[in-house]
């Protein structure tokens, strides 16, 4: 038979039955690749440390604040008992004035008319125009969670009660004379967990997985127990939502919750009970980055490959519809994506030692190696016949570090595979012929790479088989 070619690599996919005629070549391993160029897949870039560390506490929040005169920045950390800024992402970490909080707390804002608003849900909510020192804001609830809607910052309490400020104000939280301000319950199991806005409603889940959506006049019940379970895990894309619970990850567009994750849903719960473990549901953090949607889930292991991944980042890519996998050698706590001082998308992180990092064009983690790989399965569209596996002829960039292995079974049982090196791509365009004996029903096929040096790129492959079919 005429080799097969396969040079349009997807994203992860383990939901599918693998021995479909459309799956042939499906990625069903990949760490720390990302999809580019479009139909390929190259090895991610690395990061750096980002400014200091002021303690040595999990860093749980990452904030921006950008003013109106367009030019002036602030951000902020969250770590240990305090509210640290930084001007304009480049002053050290400064303890902000009126900058103590909850030990360990998150903490939330919100900006409205120039004013950041923000709190920790234990103490005082508290505000700034300076961006350096914080007043506490009288008569404001306590709360973590705040949006800017119809020109009102609303506050989710810390139980059932939904607040707002008085119109184009703040600090202002009066609820008499001309002082606009005021509250109304939600109702439902659970307390209100972070608020946002999509499709100009606001949105206010509730930690047992209800929805509520708010016009302004009308409290409508979404009749959903499929909100995000994290209220860190909230990301968004133009006016599109991400959230995970212990189903999925999830879209949301204003209506209804759709259902993302079929592809991985072997990472989220399997028969082995080896996903993302429980107890994280309810405080990882995600963030959007451009288009890509990165939740931090820690270790897991999908029951098909066995393949545990200890700091897992889940990237979602929103313009692809797909799914792949990172592993830090530094677990994130926390997220930021914002515009740096030359208006470039940045993304930081933060992690349990205090430090923040910040995703650039370096080949190392902070001087870590990547360790880089992808595993696919073929069955050459004949998946009940033997193969005799001919060639392997694979697209690489030059002078790359990656290295190629085969393994032949009859059955899909990951960990019974013998891995066989055909050898190392540094050439580009390589051709490998199969050892003698390579004859079985499917096919794995490793890319890997571990090195502190260039990426490299993986383009596609060609594969030669000789069926044995018996009419």
């Amino acid at each position: 038979m005429p080799p097969k070619q396969f040079f349009n690599i997807g994203g992860i996919n383990t939901y599918i039955n693998p021995s479909m005629p459309e799956q042939d070549g499906a990625l069903i391993h990949s760490v720390n690749m990302v999809s580019f160029p479009y139909g390929a897949k190259t090895k991610r870039t690395g990061y750096s440390t980002f400014l200091g560390t002021p303690d040595a506490s999990t860093v749980n929040s990452l904030l921006d604040y950008h003013q109106n005169d367009g030019s002036t920045f602030y951000l902020y950390r969250a770590s240990g008992s305090a509210l640290y800024y930084s001007l304009q992402g480049t002053g050290a970490w400064t303890l902000s004035g009126n900058g103590t909080i909850s030990n360990g707390a998150h903490f939330g804002g919100a900006i409205l008319d120039n004013t950041f608003i923000g709190g920790d849900g234990v103490g005082s909510t508290r505000h700034t125009t300076s961006g350096t020192t914080f007043t506490s804001t009288t008569l404001a609830p306590i709360s973590e969670f705040f949006e800017q809607y119809q020109n009102r910052i609303y506050a989710s309490g810390t139980a059932g009660d939904c607040f707002y400020s008085t119109t184009n104000d703040a600090t202002n939280w009066n609820t008499s004379g001309t002082s606009d301000s005021s509250s109304f319950k939600v109702p439902g199991a659970g307390k209100n967990s972070r608020i946002f806005k999509t499709s100009d409603r606001l949105i206010i889940p509730k930690n047992s997985g209800f929805m509520f959506k708010w016009d302004g006049y009308n409290l409508i019940d979404m009749t959903t127990e499929y909100g995000p379970s994290s209220p860190y895990s909230l990301g968004k894309v133009e006016d599109y939502r991400f959230f995970i619970n212990k189903y999925g990850h999830y879209g949301f567009g204003g209506s209804k919750a759709q259902l993302l994750s079929n592809a991985i849903q072997r990472q989220f719960y399997n028969n082995d009970g080896s996903g993302i473990l429980g107890t994280a549901f309810s405080t990882l953090p995600a963030e959007c980055h451009i288009y890509d949607y990165l939740s931090s889930v820690g270790t897991v292991t999908d029951d098909f490959t066995s393949r545990v991944m200890t700091n897992t980042i889940i990237k979602y890519d929103f313009q692809k519809n797909e799914y792949l996998n990172w592993d830090f050698a530094n677990k994130p706590t926390s997220f930021l994506s914002f515009k740096n001082n030359s208006s470039v998308q940045t993304l930081i992180f933060g992690d349990a030692s205090g430090q923040v990092y910040q995703l650039d064009n370096t080949t190392s983690d902070n001087g870590s190696t990547i360790d880089a790989e992808m595993v696919f399965v073929f069955n050459f569209g004949l998946p009940e016949f033997q193969k005799k596996w001919d060639y392997y002829r694979g697209i690489f960039n030059p002078g790359c570090e990656a290295k190629v292995q085969v393994a032949c079974s009859d059955t899909y049982t990951y960990k019974t595979l013998r891995w066989i090196d055909l050898g190392d791509v540094s050439d580009g365009a390589v051709e490998y012929r199969f050892p003698p004996g390579s004859e079985s029903r499917f096919l794995f096929v490793r890319i890997y790479e571990s090195s502190k040096n260039a990426r490299f790129t993986y383009y596609g492959c060609s594969i030669s088989a000789s069926p044995n079919v018996h009419t």
